[in-house]
């Protein structure tokens, strides 16, 4: 693939790249939006390349998870430090974005969570299969895991996630 057609293609994959740099970021959006920017620059600079053996899409969710691995480290270490000379926290803003907006409904809230109550392997599977419409083996390319892990992992995850959704989200039902 040329490097014209795999900005083309980055570009028309923005909304899904950007809503799995959301997940792999906790959901906090300035974070997202700095793993992603890091991730496009990785694959524009030649950092992080594409060599076919899997699709686009799969390559560059991988690099979008490692580039936030990453970022997740760099800000423990910084946290660390500032820990250490009694530097008092960034204020975070009071100003709701459009995450906490959708995750107001209760049904929302009740899904998030259940989704709490999984381990965080079966949660990015999940993720992966349902809200980015990947198969489990691309999930499992993304992730680095074998195949045979992410469907142990989807299957795990999904039943206990009606479990929980069945008993009204507590997350005590269905829990050996």
């Amino acid at each position: 693939m040329t490097a014209a057609g795999v900005a083309s293609e980055l570009e028309r994959m923005h909304p899904a790249s950007f809503g799995w740099a959301l997940w792999c970021c906790g959901h906090r959006r300035e974070e997202a939006e700095e793993v992603l920017q890091s991730a496009y620059l990785k694959v524009f600079e030649g950092t992080a390349r594409f060599g076919g053996e899997s699709s686009l899409r799969t390559w560059f969710f991988a690099v979008i998870r490692r580039t936030a691995a990453e970022q997740r480290r760099r800000r423990w270490v910084r946290e660390q430090l500032l820990e250490r000379w009694f530097v008092a926290p960034p204020e975070i803003s009071a100003e709701p974005g459009p995450e906490a907006a959708a995750s107001a409904s209760e049904s929302s809230r009740t899904l998030l969570e259940a989704l709490k109550g999984l381990s965080p392997r079966q949660r990015e599977v999940l993720h992966l299969v349902f809200y980015q419409e990947m198969t489990i083996e691309e999930a499992a390319r993304v992730l680095e895991i074998r195949l045979g892990t992410a469907r142990t992992h989807f299957e795990r995850g999904k039943r206990q996630l009606r479990q929980r959704l069945a008993g009204g989200g507590t997350g005590l039902e269905g829990q050996r």
